[in-house]
């Protein structure tokens, strides 16, 4: 069969090869999402937001939780319709074709495995200033990267370690260990918004949308307006679609998966717009809002006088960070699971342990891979490219439901979208835009140059060793 015309079948039933053990429920699902929604953006980007949009960020965070929302729907069509391991891969598989699943499994790389780092050095930078404000003596050498002036991060390393082991110890434990961290998360938003909502003003909205409701660049890079700062805010929210890679090992997929992806998405939109109204009915936008700071939250806290909240809430970011890194490796590592079980990577990489029915192989081949990145590199530039592979991938799923709902249109769904033709193009459009207008010119063109790699590798193995071609 020629690689253009290879498709794997829609019915799981026909996807071969050794299978997921399934062992969770729809809250750890919904946790799942949390975890990796509710991450270092709330802390920084709610300040990053205003400074762009005024007060009209609130509106930026309804377009991306809208955005999100129909991009969410569409997931739920397909993860319950094709309840396998591989998000957005799979789907273009069944219904797009080998060519453009390819890429997209390879786009999800930039996603996951980049992104994951990039949250590990994160998550590095709090614990570095932590030892120091403790006094501890530990060479700087060992705390930062070799381009970033050190020569190996090893806190960086450290929780890259930790986080593989726990998700080799078992998909329902570190599921569980997840629920206690997003808890903690919650916990920390909580308190901001109990303490701040009691110094709310609503004369901080006003003017409430100074910048406009466009997107107007500044000639530096950046653009003002409510919709330029969507384009920013957006990329605190996508990490849901980590819900759908655990498809495989989810009991009742039919129901959980759907709460678990469009639950964790509303949840986690309502959370945004609550905190950043009351950042901004706590303080006026310009005394938070500059791009530099990197955690208005804890900044707002500050001035209102209350250090200990501050403190914990910056505890609490240190604390609950690695579960996104958590959430980020386990995707990966069922993305490239599946794509090795598929052929298109060598498939001995896709051996499921006997007792725990976990890819134990692959998920350390994910957690060397992850650790090694954040262990030499400074990603402030490369961490942009996550943003572009999410954005193929929203958009390669609602293009999957569309194409879809053509070709096979009396399919039995377990879950319909709703208004699938206003919906799959809306978030099609609004990726389009995201992409063109929210990425600097370096990303989309790392971003090309990346996928040229992937089809080079494609065509060297994949398009001989997968397993279509060999049926």
């Amino acid at each position: 069969m020629a690689f253009w015309n290879r498709r794997k079948s829609v019915d799981i039933a026909d996807h071969g090869g050794q299978r997921l053990k399934a062992t969770l429920s729809w809250p750890h699902l919904v946790a799942m999402g949390v975890g990796a929604i509710v991450g270092t953006g709330i802390y920084t980007l709610t300040g990053v937001g205003a400074g762009l949009a005024g007060p009209a960020v609130l509106i930026s965070f309804g377009i991306c939780g809208v955005l999100c929302a129909c991009a969410a729907l569409c997931y739920a069509e397909m993860a319950t319709l094709i309840p396998a391991a591989g998000s957005a891969y799979t789907y273009s598989y069944a219904v797009l074709g080998e060519l453009l699943a390819w890429i997209v499994g390879w786009s999800l790389i930039l996603e996951y495995t980049v992104a994951a780092a990039a949250v590990a050095i994160g998550w590095a930078g709090h614990f570095t200033a932590f030892i120091v404000a403790a006094g501890w003596h530990v060479p700087p050498q060992v705390l930062h990267g070799l381009m970033d002036g050190g020569l190996i991060n090893l806190p960086a390393v450290a929780i890259s370690g930790f986080v593989t082991l726990l998700l080799v110890l078992g998909t329902r434990e570190s599921a569980t260990l997840n629920i206690v961290l997003v808890l903690i998360k919650l916990s920390a938003l909580t308190l901001f918004v109990v303490l701040a909502v009691q110094s709310f003003n609503s004369a901080n909205f006003h003017p409430f949308a100074p910048f406009g409701y466009g997107a107007t660049p500044d000639g530096h890079g950046r653009n003002f307006g409510a919709l330029g700062a969507a384009a920013i805010v957006f990329f605190a929210f996508y990490g849901f679609d980590a819900v759908s890679t655990a498809a495989e090992e989810t009991k009742n997929p039919g129901r959980n998966l759907t709460i678990g992806i469009v639950g964790s998405m509303a949840l986690c939109t309502a959370i945004y717009m609550i905190v950043a109204a009351t950042a901004v009915g706590a303080l006026p936008f310009q005394a938070f809002s500059t791009v530099h700071d990197e955690a208005p939250l804890v900044h707002i806290l500050h001035v209102l006088q209350h250090p200990l909240a501050a403190q914990l809430i910056a505890a609490a970011v240190v604390i609950a960070i690695p579960s996104v890194i958590l959430v980020l490796m386990y995707g990966q590592s069922r993305i490239f699971f599946v794509m090795a079980r598929d052929g298109l990577l060598p498939q001995r990489l896709a051996a499921v342990h006997k007792t725990r029915g976990t890819p134990v192989l692959m998920t350390l081949v994910t957690g060397a891979v992850v650790a090694a990145l954040a262990a030499v590199f400074n990603l402030d530039k490369i961490v942009e490219l996550a943003n572009a592979g999410t954005l193929c991938a929203f958009i390669a799923v609602a293009a999957s439901m569309l194409v879809l709902r053509l070709r096979d249109p009396a399919r039995p769904r377990v879950f319909r979208a709703p208004l699938p033709w206003i919906v799959g193009p809306a978030c099609v459009l609004g990726c389009l835009y995201l992409f063109v207008v929210g990425l600097p010119a370096f990303t989309q063109t790392a971003f090309l140059i990346w996928n040229g790699i992937g089809l080079v590798v494609y065509f060297a193995y994949g398009m001989r060793a997968s397993r279509l071609a060999k049926s």
